[in-house]
């Protein structure tokens, strides 16, 4: 077991005898990657237990299905018309993607430096100031395995609660009720660990065949929006800020309202997970995140201008019985039912393809943390199946968190956003950590390691507007949309945030310091 958890270095094969009875908890050499993949995981003291069988487009067409930009927008739209409007919609995702490009800007440096499916948690543990390094790595790898854990909640729960819209809308007399929700989420989280299991070897063909999909399906739904649907003003569009929640401010309530472009750009991270299975990860991965970033943004721009423009009445589209205003303005606009129905199935099917990919980077997160020992029971999650190649105990693991996170929603669906916004806190706090420790060993005039894909001399200056960029919508993102909070729409992330912190900064003082493994002890850069 412990040559499949990647902790020891690689064994090399060194005849044809070994080639040919290759032991099954090796890699096929064919899967090995390049050399500059084989010299990256020995600097990083790593051994290669999982397959390198994605390029460039399978990897990009994992990070734009994954994000959904548009997907996204269109089912969190009831929160950014609320809270801002049609104009606070428009600008605000045009601050947000100009923000968060340049925050993966900086993460896509950092993964080129180290390509690890550890991500931010092992570069915290490089670059932090030695003394707290490893407290920081460890607090950091706690939330990006909590962050992607509850991100495969969120996606599966939006395409299961529009496949319930659907049938609000198709059947009046259907009784919308939440344990179907609930239901709905465990069926299309089980169909994703197919994927992730019995198709792993084949799944970067079908992201790259999901990506076509994903640009398709955006033009399948934008153009009757375009053609059969009355425009709205202009001006309006661009400049009425809508403060329906309450704050007194209407630049207030569009700070709040950004937890819908928030959402639908967040997570590009999402790649990095899956670096010990990309060929030529160092040079590949920053090139195919930063694609992701500019194609999603472009699709979710126009995606959010179309609708801004085509949606009609706003307060009678957020009153929808559907649940889902994008459904609403479908039916008004096509005023049929069978074109509703296949332009909503077209979400159902990228959302759940989005579940499949995030299947695949939280139980890699998980592997990879496990493997360091970071969790309890590291051992177990850290396993590979030898033959597969996957981490597949860590894959049932995301199942089994799924299944009893969703259950939550039988009892409270505020309990379960609140789960929801959980997702987006923990990654931005794994970003303002790792930013902020690669910032301050550039104003230390510290070396940083050899890169193939660089900021150059814009490196500082990008990661301090990442910083700039990310606290305050950090803050707001706990927030809730009303200012008249009531038990019912309270943004109860808080509590389960200061609570998920709590908890591992306990354990770690009590049994994490004595048993985690800061990848910084593994990094050999100069004996490389």
């Amino acid at each position: 077991m412990a040559l499949a958890t990647g902790v020891e270095r690689e064994v090399e094969i060194t005849s044809e005898a070994d080639v040919e009875y290759t032991p099954r908890w090796l890699i096929e050499p064919k899967y090995m990657g390049t050399p500059a993949d084989k010299r990256d995981m020995n600097i990083l003291g790593r051994a290669q237990v999982l397959r390198r069988n994605f390029r460039f487009i399978s990897i990009l067409g994992f990070g734009c299905t994954l994000i959904s930009t548009w997907e996204v927008i269109l089912t969190f739209l009831s929160a950014g018309l609320t809270d801002g409007g049609t104009a606070g919609l428009i600008w605000g995702f045009i601050i947000v993607s100009a923000g968060f490009t340049l925050v993966f800007a900086s993460i896509a440096e950092m993964a080129s430096m180290a390509p690890t499916s550890g991500g931010q948690y092992h570069w915290v543990s490089e670059f932090a100031p030695r003394r707290c390094q490893k407290f920081l790595s460890y607090i950091t790898g706690w939330l990006c395995a909590m962050g992607w854990q509850c991100a495969i909640v969120s996606i599966a729960f939006l395409a299961g609660t529009i496949i319930q819209g659907l049938v609000v809308l198709n059947n009046s007399t259907y009784d919308f009720q939440r344990w179907h929700g609930t239901l709905l989420v465990i069926a299309i989280t089980s169909f994703s660990i197919f994927f992730n299991t019995f198709l792993a070897k084949n799944l970067p063909i079908i992201e790259a065949l999901i990506l076509v999909l994903h640009v398709v399906g955006v033009f399948a739904i934008i153009i009757p929006l375009w053609v059969l649907a009355p425009r709205n003003n202009a001006k309006a569009v661009f400049t009425e800020f809508n403060d329906n929640g309450g704050w007194g401010s209407a630049g207030t309530a569009t700070l709040v309202g950004l937890s819908t472009t928030i959402t639908s750009m967040i997570g590009y991270d999402c790649s990095v997970h899956m670096c010990e299975e990309i060929k030529d990860a160092s040079e590949t991965l920053p090139k195919a995140m930063m694609a992701s970033v500019g194609v999603n943004g472009v699709l979710g721009l126009i995606t959010v201008v179309t609708l801004c423009f085509t949606m009609g009445d706003v307060d009678s589209i957020l009153s929808s019985e559907t649940g889902f205003p994008f459904i609403q303005i479908f039916f008004n606009t096509t005023e049929n039912y069978a074109a509703t129905n296949t332009m909503t199935a077209i979400l159902i099917v990228t959302l759940t393809a989005s579940t499949i990919t995030e299947v695949a980077t939280a139980s890699r997160q998980l592997w990879s943390f496990a493997r360091d020992r970071g969790l309890p029971f590291s051992s177990f999650f850290a396993y590979v199946t030898p033959k597969w190649h996957i981490p597949l105990n860590s894959v049932m693991v995301s199942l089994a968190v799924t299944i009893l996170l969703s259950l939550i929603n039988i009892g409270s669906t505020v309990a379960l956003q609140a789960i929801v916004s959980l997702t987006i806190t923990s990654l931005m706090s794994a970003y303002i950590l790792s930013i902020g420790c690669i910032l301050l060993r550039r104003v230390r005039g510290k070396p940083l390691p050899p890169r193939r894909w660089s900021l150059g001399r814009f490196g500082m200056a990008i990661n301090i507007a990442s910083l700039i960029f990310l606290f305050p919508i950090f803050v707001f993102a706990f927030f809730p949309l009303s200012a008249s909070v009531t038990p019912q729409n309270m943004n109860w992330s808080v509590v389960m945030y200061v609570g998920m912190i709590s908890f591992a900064s306990v354990y770690y003082w009590i049994r994490g310091r004595h048993q985690f493994i800061a990848p910084v002890a593994l990094v050999n850069r100069h004996g490389s």
